[in-house]
């Protein structure tokens, strides 16, 4: 009988840690919530992302909802709360996310590990800096890295200018292509933009020769990232992955895709692409 008994529990236990070792099957999605980073007007945004949206969800099978928050902080809190499951973040915002809500890196842009900004004026008069001397000035978000936090420190360390110090006044736009109008329409005299904004927005009229000129371009550094949310399922994660990276420049209407977003292609991205960032954003009084 005890050995009958012992026959038993023994049966019984390998048939648990059999059920244990089954993988858990992929969570069902019934929408996915992608969030865009609002660094311009919406119209913008729409323009250049819903085709890729598109190709995504049919590259997937995972339909999709867009989610255009009002500003980069409501970007991280929609994040954080779960309103989003997909996002595409500038880098301030992503190390923002991965450090208090555990945001996983998916893919970049070519162009987003040697990103730059440009410093801008409209008066002709202005020739460098030394002219902007107790002028007004702007950036974009406070949260951007392209439109605030690198272009400051870049401001401090290549041209030992505090900008609340150096220039009369300083206002936060909110957005790139508001600060370039802002400095077209004389509101300001200099302001700072990405400079891959600045592109588009003279390639699509957005933007007339003749109405800025740019004084100087900052060192490269990483920016933009697409992320999910940590409760996104690995195998969903795999796929979403998947199809970013499927866009090739061998298909005519993937290659319209890519260039509307400004790149030649998309890789694989990782949490150490932003340490630079990080090691940033950690001084004091930078944000």
């Amino acid at each position: 009988m005890r050995y009958i008994l012992s026959w038993i529990i023994g049966v019984s236990l390998a048939f648990q840690m059999s059920a244990c070792s089954v993988p858990e099957s992929e969570p069902s999605i019934d929408i996915l919530r992608i969030g865009i980073l609002p660094d311009e007007g919406e119209e913008a945004l729409r323009e250049r992302y819903v085709p890729l949206l598109e190709f995504l969800s049919q590259a997937s099978g995972l339909p999709y909802k867009l989610v255009i928050p009002n500003n980069y902080a409501e970007l991280v809190r929609q994040f954080g709360e779960g309103q989003i499951d997909l996002a595409y973040f500038g880098g301030v915002t992503f190390v923002n996310a991965s450090s208090e809500y555990g945001a996983v890196p998916l893919v970049m842009r070519d162009v987003d590990s040697n990103f730059t900004s440009v410093f801008m004026v409209a008066d002709e008069s202005f020739k460098d800096f030394e002219g902007l001397q107790g002028k007004r000035f702007s950036f974009g978000s406070k949260l951007s890295t392209s439109g605030h936090l690198m272009p400051r420190h870049f401001l401090h360390v290549e041209r030992g200018i505090v900008p609340e110090k150096y220039f009369g006044s300083i206002e936060y736009s909110g957005k790139h292509d508001l600060t370039a109008y802002r400095v077209r329409d004389g509101e300001v005299d200099a302001g700072v933009v990405n400079a891959e904004i600045v592109r588009k927005m003279f390639a699509d009229g957005r933007l007339q020769p003749g109405d800025i000129r740019i004084i100087w371009t900052t060192p490269p550094y990483p920016d933009y990232v697409w992320a999910v949310h940590p409760r996104i399922h690995p195998v969903a994660r795999e796929r979403i992955q998947q199809a970013f990276l499927q866009l090739s420049t061998d298909n005519p209407q993937e290659t319209a895709i890519l260039s509307r977003m400004g790149t030649a292609g998309l890789y694989p991205a990782s949490i150490n692409d932003f340490s630079i960032l990080r090691q940033v954003m950690a001084k004091p009084g930078v944000l």
